[in-house]
């Protein structure tokens, strides 16, 4: 099976050749990498240049999820895998590990670990994942979308990422794809990427709070009604992500 990771940069110097040798370290031979650029404006091209074996663009666009669905629409993979220009994959198994597990799933997902931005050995937070139970939703269960892998026909059946949503756009598609359509998942019971600290939803308080009306308007959106208690219980599930290290 073919595996396509795209990966959505903006002048990611600092961080994306550690995310591409993540990358062409697997020891799973058929993978196409599909890197798509907001036209960045420091080092990242001829960094992206001066290695072989990927597909890019770089051209302006609205943020990082129409860069997502620009890559979906390059992604020639059977199974597709985003993997963003600050994260990596946790080791050099991890697309072996995908081809052979996801089955006849329509997906596979894992655990992540939040590192430091400037030393990708020193781990912040553990998102540790459960197997998917579609009721989880409700209590603010949510799968780390870096190690979300997909078969590509799921994209064909259910749509892209919403561009009109600036912080949630993951989460209305895995709550679209997942919760709405029912498509299965199968977790894969190990750390799948590392994750630099800084998200943009997590990054300021005002973005925090947009966030959690996305997530509202996700529910909406998809003929959903959002649980009373769910703008709680969603961000309160971080809070065992700290105990986990910790522990």
């Amino acid at each position: 099976m073919k595996v396509s990771i795209i990966t959505a940069t903006y002048n990611s110097q600092d961080t994306i050749q550690s995310c591409i040798d993540s990358i062409h370290s697997q020891n799973y031979e058929n993978i196409e990498h599909i890197v798509v650029d907001g036209n960045s404006t420091d080092n990242t091209l001829s960094i992206i240049k001066s290695n072989k074996n990927i597909k890019f663009i770089s051209e302006k666009d609205s943020g990082i999820y129409e860069a997502m669905n620009k890559g979906l629409k390059m992604a020639s993979g059977d199974i597709i895998g985003i993997l963003n220009s600050d994260d990596l994959l946790f080791d050099s198994t991890i697309i072996e590990k995908v081809v052979k597990n996801i089955g006849n799933y329509d997906s596979l997902f894992g655990s992540l670990y939040f590192v430091k931005r400037d030393n990708t050995n020193k781990i912040t937070r553990v998102w540790k994942s459960s197997a998917f139970k579609k009721y989880k939703f409700k209590y603010g269960w949510m799968l780390p979308h870096p190690t979300l892998f997909l078969k590509k026909q799921i994209y064909e059946k259910y749509g892209m990422f919403r561009t009109d949503l600036k912080f949630s756009a993951d989460y209305e598609l895995m709550l679209r794809f997942l919760y709405k359509n029912n498509i299965t998942a199968i977790l894969l019971s190990e750390f799948m990427v590392k994750m630099r600290e800084g998200g943009i939803s997590n990054m300021s308080l005002k973005n925090r709070i947009m966030a959690n009306k996305e997530d509202r308007r996700s529910w909406e959106i998809n003929g959903l009604k959002m649980p009373l208690f769910l703008p709680i219980l969603k961000p309160l599930r971080k809070i065992f992500q700290f105990l986990i290290l910790k522990k």
